[in-house]
């Protein structure tokens, strides 16, 4: 798919650019093995670290968002970086509205996985209702609901570039869809990666 010309804000709203944050510092295939709750110490650890330092955004995103007229990032700083190094010409603002869907482990003992392991696990049990004393997927929707009002409004001003998480930009695209906007670029859900939403 092609993607479009995003560098124009001569529009009555939009674009929309959403992003994946980069490569974290914190390596999910890393060992050692963990059980769930040294997984979910590590999960914590995670969420408030940075990037990897041995990287930089991709060119296709830096144009995509070079002429951007608001910028917001999660509350992570893994994300307030990549809002960084993508869009250096804008102080992005920092929302906790934008933060990834939790990822609570199952109560599994006995047994030791690899983050990235766990994080399948933690996925899928989230979905089906395990929350543990976090945010349930009931309320994470009603937060991508919230989300994607404030990046439609904010739309009114011009072009906006969101730096955010994998599995949180997934569930803004259905509640984005409701809005009127519609994904005209797609491209997937690696690390720095990005879509672009226009108004419809």
């Amino acid at each position: 798919m092609a993607m479009p010309d995003t560098t124009s804000t001569d529009r009555k709203r939009g674009p929309i650019i959403i992003s994946r944050h980069g490569r974290p510092a914190l390596d999910r295939t890393a060992g050692p093995r963990l059980n769930w709750k040294q997984y979910r110490d590590w999960w914590e650890r995670y969420e408030i670290g940075p990037l990897a330092e041995d990287q930089s955004p991709p060119q296709k995103l830096v144009e995509a968002v070079a002429d951007a007229n608001i910028v917001f990032a999660s509350a992570r700083l893994r994300a307030q970086q990549t809002a960084a190094h993508a869009a250096p010409h804008m102080q992005a603002l920092f929302d906790p509205v934008f933060n990834e869907a939790p990822l609570p482990p199952p109560l599994l003992p006995g047994v030791r996985y690899l983050p990235k392991t766990w994080n399948i696990l933690a996925r899928a049990a989230w979905l089906n209702g395990h929350a543990l004393d976090g945010e349930s997927v009931k309320q994470a929707r009603q937060r991508a609901a919230s989300a994607a009002s404030k990046l439609d409004e904010a739309s009114s001003e011009g072009k906006v570039y969101l730096a955010a998480h994998g599995w949180f930009n997934r569930m803004l695209r259905p509640e984005m869809k409701k809005l009127g906007w519609k994904c005209t670029y797609d491209g997937g859900d690696a690390y720095w990666s990005f879509r672009v939403y226009e108004y419809r």
